[in-house]
């Protein structure tokens, strides 16, 4: 919904924006002009007063495929879109941040008193430390300008903004005891001599992320069902026009977390590949790097079960012969999307580690889900057929009886081994790299003695099949100092 004021006009939420950040001098220059008569913004007392109660009868619709890891942008409906486009907004530049290297820092003399190799060095350990600063900038922001006003201003309730959120600032103080750890260890001249036994101490505590990990795949989709509502998407097109957003939407900077922890082991290899091998934090950084790859494989292992949930509490069964006790014991999904049938309707897939099931994607009462299609295949009873491009014929029209033009292509075939099911499934992908993506992962599947954690491929393009990755786990594997044994490979997955 979109805030009127007491007349019934548009009021406009940039005002509330304004009082977040009254720092920000080239924000309020670009203000929109108005020739009303309105009160100081130093009489303004609470966000509350800006804006007046909530109307009723808006209509919220969530119609929107729920994905892992990358889901669909929100679509705005003509009537939203025209009147966002109907506002006179003045294109707001960037907040840009400091992009000054280290060495750029240094005086000409203690610039030639340092060899090129501990210069880059230097470097990788600076910009470690400054993202750590950019991250909590960001924790911060995300609280001050997006979670506060909306509970202020009403327009989501506590619940929904905690499911949204989870405990997002709950992290600011580790990332600023490691930005601490740093500043003590740094010198009057600016270098850092050893860094690696402040990581190796540091980096278990990032296993606190498991939780919130666990939890995006759910906020995402609550997030965008809430896009739907005018109310909210006004505000968060408005904070996109601001300054402090970075051209960044909400979810950008609730996803940052999770993108800075994957960067971590680049982090860490960069600095250990410009330290020299007699240093004194070689070792120690080796150390840190299998610890911070042990982590994230935990947290991935926790988002994928979390992952598995959601989707099985939101299968429907028409037929109890269809809950397969597989299904709800199922701890990894393998890979799931959207194919077509050959009548060309539209199915949504899920590869369990033990069983295919295949569903029609329903909405009822707003609630999104997936109403399980025919009788789920067992792996272990699962056959795959390759169908060659122009074999088949998809969409099952009159027309297509006496035509090429509707002979398909990227089609593969799943079934039962025993025929008296009856049970044949003949899909399309959308291109022949999806076909492939499928294929890959349904023989993978089916191979007997596979290893799940090989399972599966590189994550395609959004829309397309999700692959996922059941991380390889080593039963007594130690991540604290000094256990890190030299032949440890832990595979490094991506959260």
């Amino acid at each position: 919904m979109v805030a009127h004021d007491e007349i019934g006009g548009l009021l406009p939420i940039k005002r509330t924006i304004r009082v977040l950040d009254v720092n920000n001098q080239s924000f309020r220059e670009q203000e929109e002009p108005s020739n009303k008569r309105v009160r100081s913004l130093a009489r303004v007392t609470s966000l509350a007063n800006l804006i007046s109660p909530v109307r009723n009868g808006a209509v919220r619709r969530f119609g929107q495929t729920i994905q892992s890891f990358t889901l669909r942008g929100d679509s705005r409906s003509p009537a939203s879109a025209q009147k966002l486009s109907s506002r006179s907004t003045v294109p707001t530049p960037a907040k840009r941040r400091s992009s000054v290297l280290w060495s750029e820092m240094l005086d000409v003399t203690m610039k030639e008193s340092l060899t090129a190799k501990e210069i880059r060095r230097q470097e990788a350990i600076y910009e470690m430390s400054r993202g750590e600063q950019d991250l909590i900038e960001d924790l911060k922001l995300a609280r001050k300008a997006y979670h506060d006003p909306m509970l202020k201003l009403s327009i989501m309730s506590e619940e929904e903004l905690t499911q949204i959120f989870g405990d997002l600032d709950a992290y600011i103080p580790l990332h600023e005891d490691l930005l601490a750890r740093i500043g003590e260890a740094t010198k009057p001249d600016g270098t850092v001599e050893q860094i690696g036994h402040i990581l190796v101490n540091w980096l278990p505590g990032l296993n606190a992320y498991k939780g919130y990990c666990s939890k995006q795949l759910a906020a995402k989709a609550l997030l965008d069902q809430k896009k739907q509502d005018p109310r909210v998407q006004d505000f968060l097109q408005r904070c996109l026009e601001s300054p402090f957003s970075r051209k960044l939407d909400l979810w950008s900077f609730l996803d940052i977390p999770r993108s800075r922890l994957v960067k971590y082991p680049l982090l860490l290899k960069e600095i250990l590949r410009h330290t020299p091998k007699d240093h004194a934090d070689t070792q120690l950084l080796e150390e840190a790097v299998l610890i911070i790859q042990g982590v994230l494989s935990d947290i991935n292992l926790k988002k994928g079960e979390s992952e598995c949930q959601y989707y099985i509490d939101k299968l429907e069964y028409l037929d109890e012969k269809q809950k397969d006790p597989r299904i709800e014991g199922s701890k990894v999904l393998l890979c799931h999307g959207e194919l077509k049938n050959k009548n060309g309707h539209k199915l949504y897939i899920f590869l369990f580690q033990d069983i295919l099931v295949l569903t029609r994607p329903v909405t009822r009462s707003e609630r999104h889900s997936y109403q399980v299609y025919r009788q789920p295949i067992p792996v272990r009873e699962l056959v795959l057929e390759d169908v060659q491009d122009g074999d088949v014929r998809m969409g099952g029209s009159f027309r297509g009886a006496f035509s090429n033009a509707d002979k398909a292509k990227n089609v593969f075939r799943v079934r039962f081994q025993d025929p008296a099911p009856g049970q044949s499934h003949t899909l399309q992908a959308n291109d022949a790299f999806h076909k492939q993506q499928w294929c890959n992962c349904l023989r993978a599947a089916i191979t007997p003695g596979g290893d799940a954690s090989e399972r599966g491929a590189p994550a395609p393009a959004p829309d397309g099949v999700k692959t996922a990755r059941a991380p390889r786990t080593q039963p007594g594997a130690r991540k604290a100092r000094g256990h890190a044994e030299p032949g440890d490979r832990r595979k490094e997955t991506v959260v």
